[in-house]
Formats: structure tokens, sequence, C-alpha cells
């Protein structure tokens, strides 16, 4: 049981400063960009008006998002849908990585996730700040009265705690949970079915869910 808690590390000093590096989530979401790289180049590689199943993949997968992105946002320009999209598909599939053998979920590392929130936190309030403008952007904390103030901005940073930690702590939890079932009937029927749920399903919904919230909040500042 010595996984858990375990987490492999690069250690550099740099200018007299340590810096350490979590080497197994490093790994793990480079295997995701390249998967994604990967996908790109071949669906994009001979597009045709009647496609081939990787381009019917991803003309699906583009066609959604930005569909969500126009109704939730309202907006005539794409300038938000790279950044939500790219979100669900870096989530995606590394909620499902977990599935394969030997590979493992960077999201179980609350450095992805929370660096991530800290991102849409930081992508939704700069764009509540240039659709409002500062006054009116400053305003909103104090409603409905002034003395409201301190308890809106705390329920604003709420917000990265909240998404961050729920998809850290759903794959964290899976992996404990598999790990902990692994060690009791030693492998043999049960884990492999854990895996597929935690990965493929509960994976799927929150990565899916983590990019919803960004994308109400983002909606929420400009508005």
């Amino acid at each position: 049981m010595e996984e858990i808690g375990s987490v492999p590390q690069w250690v550099f000093n740099i200018a007299g400063h340590q810096m350490v590096l979590n080497k197994e989530t490093l790994i793990m979401t480079w295997i995701v960009m390249a998967f994604w790289v990967l996908f790109a180049l071949l669906a994009t590689k001979t597009t045709k008006l009647v496609p081939n199943p990787l381009q019917s993949a991803a003309e699906l997968l583009v066609g959604t998002w930005d569909d969500l992105v126009k109704d939730s946002l309202d907006l005539s320009d794409r300038r938000y849908f790279p950044f939500i999209c790219t979100i669900f598909l870096l989530f995606w599939i590394s909620d499902m990585l977990g599935v394969i053998p030997f590979l493992s979920e960077p999201t179980k590392d609350i450095n992805t996730t929370l660096s991530l929130g800290v991102m849409g936190f930081i992508v939704a309030h700069y764009s509540g700040i240039k659709f409002k403008g500062f006054k009116r952007y400053l305003k909103d904390y104090c409603e409905p009265i002034f003395f409201m103030m301190p308890l809106n901005i705390i329920g604003e940073l709420a917000k990265v705690i909240s998404i961050s930690f729920r998809l850290f702590g759903n794959m964290m939890g899976g992996s404990i949970i598999i790990l902990v079932v692994s060690y009791l009937i030693y492998s043999l029927v049960l884990p492999p079915v854990l895996y597929a749920f935690f990965g493929l399903f509960i994976g799927t919904i929150q990565a899916f869910v983590f990019t919803m919230l960004t994308l109400v909040y983002i909606s929420v500042q400009i508005k």
C-alpha cells in the first residue's frame, strides 16, 4: 500500500533554489498532449466532404463545444472556444489515462487541477474587467449592499477551490479505492471494472463538469 501518498519527483537546484517537479504528473501530461497532437494531425491529414471516422470525431468534439460556448456566452466571435475546448480535452483524456496499464491520471495531482482552476479564475475576472469596465466590475462585489463585499470576494475565491478539489478528490479517491480493492482480491476481477468505471464514466463526467463550471464563471463575469 506504499503507493498511496508516494509522489515520484525530479529535484533541481537552480541558482541556489530548489525546484521540485512531480515526475509522474509531467510525463502523463506529456502523453496526453502527444495523443491530442497525433489525433489532430491524423484527423486533418485528408479532410473530405464525407469524413472518415477520425474527422467525424474531431468535428463532433469541436462542433459540440463551439455550440456550448456560443450558447453560454452569447458572443459573435469565438475567442473563448479554444480555451474551453482545450480544458475539456486535456482533462477528459487525463481522467481516462488510468484505464491503460502502467499509466496514471495527471488529475490525481492537485497541482494539475488547481493550476487550471486558477487559470480559469484569471480568465473569468480579466474578462469581467474588459467587458464591464473596472468601475462596474468592482460595483458588482458590493451587491446587494456594500457590506456584502468581503463575502462576495470569498465566494469568488471559493469557486477555484471548489472546482479544483472536486476533480482532484474524485480521481484520487477512485485510485485509492481501486488500489485497496486490488490488494484485497489480488487484482482478479473487480479492479478492471473499477478502472473502467472511474476512468471512462466518472472521468468523463468530471471533465465535463469542470469545463462547464469554468464556462459558467466566465459567462457570469461578462454579463
